[in-house]
């Protein structure tokens, strides 16, 4: 039995378990906790990028996103640095490559160096987000998708027609695993358009659902700590890093999971 609290206003917190030594039942017991809370955040974690990416494994095949940059030695992972840039980075609420057919169940980031001050990553509840919209509302999503597309990454001209880069995913999400629906979506710039409404209409209604969902106490805001592993549901959560006011060096390293299960989103190739 995990020994998990419950956080607010979602996502869990797991004391006690090795992710060096998960048991085909932790795993198993992980996966049901993601599935209800969206988010688990795992302290005292003492593993290298070996660890972290043999804790990944045990969830799924892991996935990269073309144009991040790798962590040396461990091509399935990324680096997330605010190391060496003149600007912070920039983060919007968003769903983790979305723009393919099948997005990555779950994402997880790994705490390397930990700033003095800020640098805090938020997730919002997008099950709540959906059950709390007005019935009219749902009654207009239902049945519709939005396309998703890709952003923000540097691709090889001569390579991009190799990889996705469009993908219609539905407005209302019943998550394979909870049988809860969710509002899936992603950064309004990363949703071009929602099937069967006009282009105007359709931009206003990702944001009013982007705004909706985002609202703050609907967000879990997690401040790091030397040690932490925190991995996500991608398929109920939206989630942003903080790079407001952070004093000290951010560097983080991801990894994602795949979804084992069949895509049954479209594809668009462009």
């Amino acid at each position: 039995m995990l020994d998990c609290t419950t956080l607010k206003p979602l996502g869990a917190l797991i004391t006690g378990l090795s992710v060096a030594a998960l048991t085909d039942q932790d795993v198993h017991d992980l996966r049901s906790v993601l599935a209800r809370r969206g988010v688990i955040v795992l302290k005292d974690q003492d593993v290298d990028d070996a660890g972290f990416l043999h804790f990944l494994r045990r969830f799924g095949d892991p996935v990269f996103t073309v144009g991040e940059t790798p962590v040396p030695g461990f091509p399935d992972l990324n680096v997330v640095s605010n190391v060496g840039r003149d600007r912070p980075p920039r983060s919007t609420f968003h769903t983790d490559t979305s723009y393919v057919r099948n997005p990555p169940a779950y994402t997880a980031l790994r705490a390397v160096k930990i700033p003095s001050r800020g640098g805090q990553t938020l997730f919002t509840d997008q099950y709540a987000a959906y059950d709390t919209l007005p019935g009219e509302v749902r009654s207009r999503l239902d049945g519709r998708t939005i396309t998703h597309i890709m952003t923000g990454l540097d691709l090889d001209p001569d390579q991009e027609t190799d990889h996705e880069t469009t993908a219609r995913h539905p407005v209302c999400l019943v998550h394979p695993e909870s049988g809860r629906t969710a509002l899936y979506l992603s950064a309004p710039q990363r949703c071009a358009a929602v099937s069967g409404m006009a282009p105007e209409l359709a931009a206003e209604t990702v944001d009013f659902l982007f705004r909706h969902s985002t609202r703050p106490d609907n967000v879990y805001r997690h401040e790091w700590s030397e040690g932490d592993i925190v991995m996500w549901d991608n398929r109920c959560v939206l989630h942003r890093a903080d790079h407001s006011g952070v004093i000290g060096d951010r560097v983080m390293h991801r990894g994602m999971v795949a979804d084992h299960r069949s895509p049954k989103s479209e594809l668009i190739w462009t």
